[in-house]
């Protein structure tokens, strides 16, 4: 089990080898199972963007930028015009889709909202982008019961709740979803993947996420570790003694 990744570049190149010629030398087949089978691990979400958006760089595809209408709400559901839109551009909220969302032909991605159960179109699913349109796309599913099965992901309005500490709702209108190249450790737990990398240039902050990261790859020979850059080439372990005892 390598663990001594120098950079995030050699980590990618780890877990998504050739992926700058995928796209003209393999067939539609192909390309589902070779991102149904992989991924980068992060403990925070923004190690998750960084790691994605380096990836996305590298494939060779049409792109297209997708950004969010925002609006801010008070606790009664009054619009609240003094919240300029610049900065509600600016937020970036768990489990929300970001304001700029930039997608190529054939990336991988993620849904955040369950919008057909029935039909395998639930929170944590994960696609590939066979078509892109103004205001919608076509994604394929990849693993699941319903694998291979295409759909249509239109933009729909997301709230935040009051929960999260913004002191008014944001709505946002785009894509209910976020790029899947990498994911964060905790909305991978339950899935085995045959090639999973872990992105800990942050570590893991609870207990149990290291655990959880590691045990995703179903072959220890096929996981591969970015550490932090200090002398000691370390990572911490949360683990609540109390819990287990």
């Amino acid at each position: 089990m390598p663990i001594g990744k120098d950079t995030i570049e050699d980590l990618i190149e780890e877990i998504y080898p050739d992926l700058c010629n995928i796209v003209d030398s393999s067939s539609e087949r192909y390309i589902q199972r070779y991102f149904s089978q992989r991924v980068i691990l992060a403990a925070r979400n923004i190690d998750v963007d960084t790691v994605n958006n380096a990836v996305l760089h590298k494939l060779m595809s049409n792109q297209k930028l997708y950004m969010s209408a925002d609006s801010a709400f008070n606790d009664a559901g009054a619009v609240n015009d003094a919240i300029p839109n610049e900065y509600l551009n600016t937020i970036v909220v768990p489990g929300m889709p970001l304001h700029e969302t930039m997608l190529k032909l054939n990336c991988p991605i993620i849904l955040l909202r369950n919008l057909n159960p029935y039909e395998g179109l639930c929170n944590g699913t994960r696609m590939i982008v066979t078509a892109m349109a103004e205001h919608v796309i076509e994604a394929q599913i990849l693993t699941g019961t319903h694998v291979g099965e295409k759909a249509f992901i239109p933009r729909i309005s997301l709230d935040t709740s009051m929960s999260a500490g913004l002191g008014f709702i944001l709505r946002r209108r785009q894509l209910p979803i976020r790029l899947g190249f990498s994911m964060s450790i905790n909305k991978a737990q339950g899935q085995s993947l045959d090639q999973v990398g872990i992105y800990l240039d942050n570590p893991v902050f609870a207990h149990g996420q290291l655990y959880v990261a590691l045990s995703r790859c179903t072959d220890c020979r096929n996981l591969r570790i970015l550490l932090p850059r200090n002398a000691n080439r370390r990572t911490v372990n949360i683990v609540y003694s109390e819990i287990i005892h």
